[in-house]
């Protein structure tokens, strides 16, 4: 059989296959390349150890490896639509409006939220570097609200693009992120408090390191003073007190 016996609608067929093929083709090609170029640039390296990259692992799977599939199945999906459009089996403007145009969007969402939560896991982890200094309980709940401030702005984003009326979740935030300011004004009140005092006693030396003191119902020998903690020991037993309260308290230096 030639070409010359064979119907147009064969012809079309024949040529759908070729068109689908040659996508799968293109796609894995696109996927591999993908997958060099961002080994290349350093990607695994930047998202090494944090939660989306943990979870990739769980599935046998990593960051790189989904967003290099991603791009491929993208011509995948084009292949296919462009396959099924040729052999005459679909509306090929109906299904380019709803599937071929949708798609970039889904990936471009997704891409945003990964994105999202990578920035979020690396913004949390420096910010916990920079405050491991600062021993207040309360500014602990920072690292953590920065993280999921970034998640949430990413989800927003990537829902704009699905084309989700955001407006309810961006009014959540809004509360969301007067909560997260008022914490941190409360943090930062106690944090200032502490500044000072701690200040204070480090210009006066009322006590030192070595010292046996109390302070309140706590007592032990001084083992590190900062602008923001005092740090007592005594036995087995470990005080970080708050320069405020020592400042609040009184100490009693015991001889």
């Amino acid at each position: 059989m030639d070409l010359a016996s064979l119907s147009l609608a064969q012809v079309n067929y024949l040529l759908a296959v070729g068109v689908f093929v040659a996508a799968l083709v293109v796609g894995f090609v696109i996927g591999r390349l993908n997958e060099r170029v961002l080994s290349a640039a350093g990607v695994p390296d930047a998202v090494a150890g944090t939660s989306v990259e943990r979870t990739a692992r769980r599935f046998g799977t990593s960051i790189v490896g989904i967003v290099s599939q991603l791009s491929a199945w993208l011509f995948y999906v084009l292949g296919a639509v462009f396959a099924l459009a040729i052999a005459g089996l679909v509306n090929v403007q109906a299904l380019w409006y709803r599937v071929v145009g949708y798609l970039p969007a889904v990936v471009f969402a997704v891409g945003v939220l990964v994105f999202g939560v990578i920035v979020g896991d690396k913004a949390e982890v420096m910010i916990s570097e920079r405050l491991r200094g600062v021993k207040v309980p309360e500014i602990g709940v920072l690292p953590s609200a920065v993280k999921y401030s970034i998640v949430f702005v990413a989800a927003l984003v990537a829902l704009g693009q699905l084309g989700v009326a955001t407006l309810p979740l961006v009014v959540a935030f809004g509360a969301y992120a007067l909560a997260v300011i008022v914490l941190v004004a409360v943090a930062a009140k106690d944090l200032l408090a502490s500044g000072a005092a701690g200040v204070y006693l480090l210009l006066n030396q009322p006590y030192g390191i070595g010292d046996r003191v109390r302070i309140g119902e706590m007592a032990g020998i001084v083992q590190e003073m900062d602008v923001f903690v005092t740090q007592i020991e005594d036995d087995e037993t470990e005080y970080v007190v708050p320069n405020r309260l020592v400042f609040r308290e009184g100490v009693v230096r015991e001889r």
